[in-house]
């Protein structure tokens, strides 16, 4: 039996995070959450993440920037974001994908997270994966 993909849920609203597990557990993926930009840098940092799927709209730290710092611990990582397009802007975002939140539907979404999971074979050649104590000292 393959072993789960795990994927990093970021989410400053319980009830919307609560969901989201729910329906990837329920698909066969192993979830770990965060429900803040600063708590899902820990939880990336010490945890072999398969992909990562942020909330665009978080206090302190929003998605696209969580994303930024992401990518520089585990660039090859695929990261999705979720949010409202408007909100979003037109702006550059480093996230792979970038969704819709009230107009994807859950089988959209699943479908994206298989895809963009099984396109993940491991680190690029060059990207390594930063230390925590790395990460601190590049914070």
């Amino acid at each position: 039996m393959r072993p789960k993909k795990v994927i990093l849920c970021v989410d400053d609203n319980e009830q919307e995070l609560s969901v989201l597990k729910f329906m990837l557990a329920t698909n066969g993926y192993r979830v770990v959450s965060a429900t803040n930009g600063q708590e899902a840098i820990g939880i990336f940092a010490r945890t072999q993440v398969d992909l990562v799927l942020a909330d665009f709209a978080m206090p302190q730290m929003n998605g696209n920037q969580l994303v930024d710092r992401l990518k520089q611990i585990a660039a090859h990582v695929p990261m999705i974001l979720l949010g409202d397009p408007q909100r979003m802007g037109g702006e550059m975002h480093a996230a792979d994908a970038l969704l819709a939140k009230k107009s994807c539907s859950a089988q959209e979404l699943l479908e994206r997270i298989k895809v963009m999971s099984a396109r993940k074979r491991g680190p690029r050649k060059g990207a390594l994966r930063m230390a925590p104590a790395e990460l601190a000292a590049a914070s």
